[in-house]
């Protein structure tokens, strides 16, 4: 059992059995606990439709939050938003082979634009309306937007082009997860052309960082930036780019991507400009991504036995206030003094936003409606009775700090003027906790100390529950070399995740091929 995990196992078997806690805890089936914290946060619901979801809105808030916060350093980097079609010409994949192969098991195609009665009653695609040409749904926009970067570019002086579209994509995966792996997604995939290689790399690299930070300051997810291995870039790319963040569980899971296209593309699409000496060249291209796969690591990152942890940031509210309503009299002075409380905290800013402060009124007792916000994770939540409005008082729990040592929960009454005063240091201190948390338990799993295969095996042996990661010695073998170490990793159900942009020189041997060690990778599990 990992270090970390005892004292909240601890923590978990010195609370009262209570009918609000999820039906599993992490420690007892990790993927059944996730399923558990997406049904009871009320983020997702199977949709009907294999592999698709419905988000709901709670789910759907933090994404709306992710969205906001992301758009905007995106669009202060000089990127512009646009829209291309959500099919796609199969013809326009056919142009580019790694590009299409690394897809062709994943692509949903359209064959027919009309559907007509069947002699059983029923309805299929009308005979006579097979499309000339059949259409592929969206699994991802290079080729669609090399056509048009073609069209919009000529000279030099047109370049960069920056361009980004917020959309869906489908991608027919055989093995679904809610958020993680869903045959259809939503994301923002980022496109851009450059006159040569340097530029096109700093914007990369750009993108990468700006990944980096969104995770890590923004949604509390302590990750590693660095290139991936060559048999695991993006089809058709030079280089790929990735973070990725450690669950609870131990395993990777690769949260956002950069990628160098190199001129793959711009050969395909005929995406070429004028240079400055009157001669056509080639552009160089570069795409980079994330999902909703984020709201996943969420989930895995920061939940724990009782739901969601919502960083405040990305928190659709980030207090809700419960009023302890009677059914009486006292009911409209208790909802009056909330709702000045809610005023007076909607007025402050916090992470450069005003808060997002809601006043339950629904009906029903306070601590059952509070049992909900705890699962959804809303950072600080609020019980108000009408002896607290009397004397001008607030009772709150912060949702990662649920419980004293007693197993009771750990409400603070302070007044009102003080809670008021205190809420957005809080909220900062709640944002930075859970990254601190996150951050220690990932350092505390990833092992240094493997130098051969047999310790590599033994790390990961079946009988060792959350494991982690390896850091070890990488002499970056290529071709057939490469290709035996990925089969080798394979049989342990292992991966290379990336190569750490700021991990230590390498020292000593590579363990897979005996020679030496030129960077460090990390290797584990992965979603």
């Amino acid at each position: 059992m990992p270090n970390w995990l005892a004292p909240l196992i601890r923590q978990g078997m010195n609370q009262p059995k209570i009918k609000h806690a999820l039906p599993v805890k992490r420690d007892e089936d990790f993927a059944q606990w996730y399923q558990a914290v997406i049904a009871e946060a009320e983020l997702a619901e199977e949709s009907g439709v294999r592999g698709c979801m419905v988000i709901k809105p709670w789910g759907y808030g933090i994404w709306e939050r992710i969205q906001k916060l992301m758009d905007a350093r995106i669009k202060d980097a000089g990127v512009d938003n646009c829209y291309f079609p959500l099919f796609i010409p199969l013809s326009y994949f056919a142009k580019e082979a790694d590009h299409v192969e690394g897809f062709a098991k994943e692509m949903a195609v359209v064959t027919h634009h009309r559907l007509v009665a069947d002699p059983k009653g029923g309805l299929m695609p009308d005979p006579e309306a097979r499309l000339e040409e059949p259409l592929v749904v969206r699994p991802t926009s290079e080729t669609v937007i090399g056509a048009a970067m073609a069209r919009w570019v000529q000279s030099w002086r047109d370049l960069p082009l920056l361009t980004n579209q917020w959309a869906n994509v489908v991608r027919w995966e055989m093995r679904t997860r809610m958020f993680l792996r869903t045959s259809e997604f939503l994301w923002q995939e980022g496109h851009t052309a450059h006159a040569d290689e340097a530029d096109a790399m700093t914007e990369t690299l750009r993108a990468l960082e700006m990944y980096r930070s969104f995770a890590q300051d923004v949604l509390a997810l302590p990750v590693v930036a660095g290139p991936k291995p060559e048999n695991e870039r993006f089809p058709g790319a030079v280089a790929t780019y990735s973070i990725e963040a450690m669950m609870q569980d131990g395993k990777a899971l690769q949260a956002g991507t950069s990628h160098y296209l190199g001129t793959t593309f711009s050969q395909a699409a005929g995406i070429r400009y004028q240079d400055k000496e009157g001669q056509q060249a080639l552009c160089h291209t570069t795409s980079w991504g994330v999902s909703t796969r984020l709201i996943g690591g969420v989930i895995m990152t920061h939940g724990d036995d009782d739901g969601l942890r919502t960083p405040p940031q990305v928190a659709p509210h980030q207090i809700v206030i419960l009023p302890m309503l009677r059914d009486n009299e006292g009911d409209e002075a208790l909802l009056a003094y909330c709702e000045d409380l809610r005023k007076a905290l909607i007025s402050q800013w916090a992470f450069d936003e005003k808060l997002r402060v809601l006043l339950d009124k629904r009906p029903g007792k306070a601590t059952a409606k509070r049992w909900g916000w705890v699962k959804k994770g809303v950072p600080l939540i609020l019980e108000i009775g009408g002896r607290d409005a009397e004397g001008g008082q607030v009772s709150a729990v912060r949702r990662d700090r649920l419980w004293r040592e007693d197993g009771k929960v750990n409400f603070v009454g302070q007044s009102r003027d003080e809670f008021v005063a205190s809420a957005v240091a809080e909220l900062e201190s709640i944002q930075a906790a859970l990254f601190a948390e996150a951050e220690a338990r990932r350092d505390a799993q990833i092992e240094r100390g493997v130098t051969d295969l047999a310790g590599l095996a033994a790390y990961f042996a079946e009988d060792r529950k959350f494991p982690g990661w390896v850091e070890l010695g990488w002499s970056r073998p290529t071709g057939e070399a490469l290709d035996k170490v990925v089969e080798q990793l394979k049989a342990l159900k292992l991966t290379i995740r990336n190569t750490p942009l700021d991990a230590d020189a390498p020292t000593g041997t590579c363990p897979f091929t005996g020679e030496p060690a030129v960077e460090k990778i990390l290797i584990a599990r992965a979603y």
